[in-house]
């Protein structure tokens, strides 16, 4: 037996108003998925629990079976994992991203999507003029990077506030505050005038495109404590795919292989069909492969429906094709790790659908893998860290 578990990023929202109240998952074409979804078992679990922030740290830990409440000490520090920054005992980190200002606003917290070739030199010129002994900022992908601090721990404790939950909003109200926060709010706002300077940012408004404005601090963490292996829990030996940092450092904590797969990416530029294929390839050599699709997530923070959809059906034309085709034995856990309705651009604590899919999963009545389709089955599991062992040990 295979196992294959297919994360769909933010794919689950809220019914779209000016969509005829559809949401983007009942709107996009999925003739693949719809077919498993005939076939296997659709339900509702909840990846969130009550009290944690709704991230994809939070909500994809408890999605790959490690109960969160439990495991979960800041998602910067599993990004630095993946890239291989070391954390010691009195050091914090911070995920850094490189965002846009204007006239006090967010205007981008991706800095329009800046790619990471352009960004690494801003990230190079922020660790030049602030960088120091107890600073020190590493290079990410695209507008993903991190922030280092040492000796000053009580940072961890600052309230902070990710950037995609305010974007065209005012941001003074929203800068770090309360204990550990003035450096924070100091390396802020010294980054704007080192930033306004890069050349990098003048050849981008030169061609029309955001500049890179500002550096948002949040998410903040110290040492993660060590987790058992995915193989010790579930006596599988696996391997996962993604485009982003967070999940390939889930994985690598979980003592997951990491697949380096030519061309996935974070957007919809992701080599879909090669992700697909790498993933199976690796069914050679592993029991279990996880592959990570941001694409409709970035979509949903963008609030961009079209795009999300159109994110949705690219997984099911070259990646469910695929999967739903697989010559041999194979089981399937499809679902998304949290929701990021549109409408909002932003992740919410809301159940979202899952299905299982193959050998050991008799079909139930559900005719597609939609939020309403799922809630009338009235398949719940209540925690979503206890889907994984169902999945494993065929429900």
């Amino acid at each position: 037996m295979k196992y294959c578990v297919l994360i769909m990023d933010g794919v689950a929202g809220w019914p779209l108003k000016d969509r005829g109240d559809k949401t983007s998952l009942e709107l996009a074409r999925t003739p693949n998925l719809d077919a498993l979804t005939r076939e296997g078992i659709l339900g509702m679990t909840s990846n969130v629990p009550k009290g944690m922030e709704p991230s994809s740290a939070v909500a994809g830990m408890s999605l790959l079976g490690y109960d969160p409440e439990m495991y979960y000490r800041g998602r910067a520090a599993i990004e630095a994992v993946s890239m291989g920054v070391p954390i010691e005992r009195g050091e914090a980190v911070f995920r850094c991203n490189l965002v846009s200002l204007k006239n006090g606003r967010m205007w981008s917290y991706s800095a329009g999507n800046i790619e990471s070739e352009e960004s690494h030199q801003l990230i190079a010129a922020l660790n030049e003029h602030l960088g120091n002994c107890d600073v020190q900022f590493y290079p990410g992908v695209n507008y993903r990077h991190l922030l280092k601090i040492k000796r000053h721990t009580d940072t961890t404790h600052a309230v902070c506030t990710p950037p995609h939950d305010i974007s065209g909003k005012a941001v003074a109200q929203y800068m770090p505050e309360g204990r550990g926060s003035r450096l924070l709010c100091q390396l802020m706002q010294d980054s704007q005038a080192v930033l306004k300077q890069q050349t990098v940012n003048y050849q981008r408004v030169a061609r029309g495109q955001m500049p890179a404005t500002s550096i948002w601090l949040f998410w903040g963490s110290g040492p993660i404590p060590k987790t058992p292996s995915f193989k010790e829990t579930y006596k599988q030996n696996a391997a996962l795919t993604s485009g982003v940092d967070l999940l390939r450092g889930l994985g690598m904590m979980m003592g997951m292989d990491i697949l380096d797969i030519a061309g996935v990416t974070d957007n919809m530029t992701n080599n879909f069909a090669g992700q697909a294929e790498g993933a199976l390839a690796a069914l050679d050599s592993h029991d279990l492969v996880v592959i990570h699709v941001e694409a409709p997530d970035e979509a949903g923070h963008a609030g961009n429906a079209a795009e999300k959809i159109a994110a949705i059906e690219k997984i099911d034309s070259e990646i469910l094709l695929r999967l739903r085709h697989y010559q041999g034995e194979l089981r399937l856990l499809v679902m998304p790790d949290h929701p990021t309705p549109v409408e909002i651009a932003t992740h919410v604590a809301e159940p979202v659908p899952f299905l299982m899919w193959g050998s050991g999963f008799e079909a139930g009545q559900a005719l597609r893998f939609t939020e309403s389709e799922a809630m009338k089955t009235r398949v719940l599991v209540h925690k979503g860290h206890e889907v994984m062992s169902r999945f494993i040990g065929g429900y």
